[in-house]
């Protein structure tokens, strides 16, 4: 959440699936499975192949590969393994097939991809550029220019707990249009801020996660400065498929928080979290002075799923979120796979803090093939942020298209009209514009993945 005044896959950032890991899984389609020959088991390969090979299943799915055919000679075990890519085979390079192909990877690039030694550290980002015509108060308020939003870095180790205690840990760095957005500046005055100093203009600096994670059998907790939970759309742009955001995501979330969040798979469709973070959009700073640090709240949530169509997610935050006072939020995701092609989300929030609001957002998603997707939103936010007392509405729709001409470039051109409350001017992102109302906004970016 940006305060006022601080002036290829075609599924989008589902928060509670990742919670800071590069990595996308779209219901309804082959997209994230792992494959193998027929046959593949525990017979294929011992223990130590094994678990080489399921390591590196997971660390293709973090590069974005669709899938991995398990060689013979180092069989994954059954339970990730399908007998056929999704119909289109497997190349040359040991991955599903399909219109795509594999992507291009710095990892791949520089390390291989040798399924039975997988790399120690995984690393990779991508870079976007946009262009929108008018502002939207939000990220997209710097308009009639080329702007490059994300140049986006990261590395990880993802603790691995299948066998017993295992560590793990993750830092991202990100140069942009964005970072200003994306950085620690949720703690009040005086207190500084640890990345906010780093700004040029409209541009920045920010490192929204750094944090260090343990893992043991179902049970994970990361302790540091990681992505939220909170909401459906997220900041990371290959992570979304529009590229201009809700009024809600913006204004009425978190991006960022400091703390300690333990992750229990307690079955195969239920997941808990529970934690204790510094508030809304803090970093380190927050323990460097006790008079005037006080984010302090509990996070908690679920993710339930229900039969193969549908997950719900309901994530919470309770106590002192810091600039943004002292109350309660939460966020509600129900994701349906309609079917093979077509999906639809319903998302709402509330907030009870310094500021109050309501949101709801509908997706709706239509995969035509793996270059090409439609997608449209709705939106509805009604807040007393715009004016500081009484009640406003905000209300926008967009469409949007995103090709994908390689499995590295995703191109997303969209149409956006949003009108309501005069107050919506008051809207602008950071070093930005104010909104524009009762306008419709053309905006268009590129997103390359390496």
């Amino acid at each position: 959440m940006r305060s006022l005044g601080k002036g290829f896959i075609w599924s989008t950032g589902r928060r509670w699936l990742w919670a800071g890991s590069f990595g996308l899984a779209m219901t309804g389609t082959a997209f994230g499975q792992d494959c193998a020959p027929g046959g593949c088991g525990p017979d294929c390969c011992d223990l130590h192949e094994q678990n080489a090979a399921k390591m590196y299943a997971e660390y293709n799915k973090l590069l974005g590969v669709t899938g991995t055919c398990c060689p013979d000679s180092c069989a994954a075990p059954a339970e990730i393994c399908v007998d056929e890519c999704a119909g289109d085979g497997c190349t040359d390079s040991g991955h599903c097939g399909g219109e795509l192909g594999d992507a291009w990877t710095l990892q791949g690039a520089i390390c291989g991809n040798d399924p039975c030694n997988p790399p120690f550290i995984t690393f990779g980002g991508w870079t976007q550029a946009g262009y929108h015509n008018k502002s939207t108060g939000l990220f997209n308020s710097h308009p009639d220019q080329l702007v490059s939003h994300q140049n986006y870095l990261y590395g990880e180790r993802v603790a691995d707990g299948s066998e017993g205690l295992g560590f793990g840990f993750r830092g991202d760095i990100l140069y942009g249009a964005d970072a200003q957005d994306t950085q620690a500046f949720g703690e009040p005055s005086p207190q500084t801020h640890w990345d906010t100093d780093w700004d040029n203009g409209i541009y920045g600096w920010a490192i929204p996660q750094l944090y260090a994670e343990a893992a043991m059998g179902d049970f994970s907790v990361k302790a540091g400065h990681f992505y939220t939970l909170v909401g459906y759309e997220v900041v990371t742009a290959p992570d979304n498929f529009f590229y201009s955001h809700s009024f809600t995501q913006y204004n009425s979330e978190p991006f960022t928080h400091t703390g300690v969040l333990g992750t229990y798979k307690a079955s195969e469709n239920t997941t808990l979290y529970g934690g204790w973070v510094a508030g809304w959009d803090t970093g380190f700073d927050r323990f460097s002075d006790g008079d005037n640090s006080r984010g302090s709240a509990a996070k908690f949530g679920v993710s339930q799923g229900v039969g193969e169509m549908l997950t719900l997610t309901y994530i919470g935050l309770a106590g002192d979120m810091g600039l943004v006072g002292e109350g309660y939020n939460h966020s509600v995701v129900a994701d349906f796979a309609l079917s093979e092609k077509w999906n639809y989300v319903f998302q709402s929030d509330y907030v009870n803090l310094n500021f109050d609001s309501i949101g709801i957002n509908n997706f709706l998603f239509y995969t035509v093939s793996d270059k090409l997707a439609v997608g449209g939103r709705a939106e509805w936010w009604k807040t007393n942020l715009l004016t500081g007392g009484g009640w406003e509405s905000a209300y926008q729709i967009t469409g949007g298209v995103n090709i994908r001409p390689t499995a590295n470039l995703v191109i997303r051109p969209e149409y956006r009209y949003q009108w309501g409350s005069g107050a919506i001017t008051n809207l602008a992102g950071a070093n930005g514009q104010s909104a524009v109302i009762d306008q419709g906004i053309f905006g268009i970016d590129a997103i390359l993945t390496f």
